[in-house]
């Protein structure tokens, strides 16, 4: 268990989601959070960007590689997109997203796979890559 307080797991979440998810993305998220969703965003940095993405065990890299294969499985096509971008910044190739997405097709069905790669080369070509 993290033993920091509440306010430096946060501090040390939205730093890791800015490092991730480019900080453009991440101020523009933060800038809408209000009083109905402040709790979600509060939840998302403490939780999910700190607790978990900055646990020992897993790099960022397999943590892309992981978030990659689980969202497309889900069919989360914005959410995939935004973590194409994430696995870029944390150093994937194309060639290893390829292959991510050639294992969902195994594993998770051809469908899944299409909107992946579509979705891929929508987010190579936004960032010329």
């Amino acid at each position: 268990m993290d033993k920091r307080s509440h306010r430096e797991r946060f501090d040390a979440g939205l730093k890791t989601r800015r490092e991730v998810l480019g900080a453009g993305y991440v101020d523009k998220a933060q800038s809408a959070v209000d009083d109905f969703n402040a709790p979600f965003a509060e939840l998302l940095n403490t939780y999910c960007w700190n607790d978990i993405w900055n646990r020992p065990g897993l790099d960022r890299k397999t943590r892309s590689m992981l978030n990659l294969a689980m969202l497309a499985a889900l069919g989360k096509e914005h959410e995939l997109k935004l973590h194409i971008n994430g696995a870029l910044n944390n150093g994937l190739g194309k060639d290893q997203i390829r292959e991510v997405f050639m294992q969902v097709a195994i594993y998770c069905g051809v469908p899944a796979a299409v909107v992946s790669f579509r979705c891929a080369r929508e987010v190579f070509k936004e960032r010329a890559v």
